[in-house]
């Protein structure tokens, strides 16, 4: 019973000795600095709740705080890991041409789970990779200025086509297939 007295007298000291707006100037001054890098960051491109976890806290910014910052942040939509995703995944297949499955690692590298990778990559279609793998053969092969002298040089035009589509993760049967159907157009150009 003592105990439990001696812990409400030192209750009712801390409350009478504490200063509305104390602990609320230190908080706000420590997030301030926090939420100046995390929007500093967020102007240079999205990012994902993770990434820019990972980039404060690399900044020796205080976790909690940090945790702090990023749920405002998320409260005014300036953090969506379902925005990031869906936007990285449409602007990095149409401008890089990268397959799905290389989308999706980055993205889960990024710290976005499986429900919300899943979802962004949901707007790639099966017909959609396979333009985009197309393009990149049809625009590797352009480069071939004569047709080549031999069986080898065929075979190593071959392989800097399916090198481009590898590199960017697309599947290896289609990829031989497109750089194939790319090669004997591009040759029958040539010869033409």
């Amino acid at each position: 019973m003592r105990s439990q007295d001696q812990k409400i007298a030192q209750l009712k000291q801390a409350i009478a000795e504490f200063t509305p707006g104390q602990l609320d100037r230190e908080a706000e001054e420590a997030k301030a600095a926090v939420r100046k890098r995390a929007l500093g960051l967020l102007d240079a491109r999205a990012r994902s709740r993770h990434e820019l976890r990972g980039r404060l806290i690399d900044a020796e910014f205080e976790p909690v705080v940090v945790d702090d910052v990023l749920d405002d942040l998320a409260a005014v939509n300036l953090v969506n890991d379902a925005d990031f995703a869906h936007e990285w995944v449409r602007q990095r297949h149409a401008r890089r041409g990268k397959s799905a499955r290389v989308l999706d690692r980055e993205l889960r590298d990024k710290g976005v789970d499986d429900a919300t990778r899943a979802g962004a990559l949901g707007q790639i279609g099966a017909a959609d990779e396979e333009a985009t793998a197309r393009a990149l053969a049809e625009k590797k092969a352009r480069g071939i200025r004569e047709v080549p002298a031999d069986r080898a040089e065929t075979d190593k035009a071959l392989r800097r086509i399916v090198g481009v589509l590898a590199r960017r993760g697309f599947q290896q049967g289609m990829s031989l297939r497109i750089a194939r159907e790319a090669l004997d157009g591009r040759l029958a150009e040539l010869d033409g």
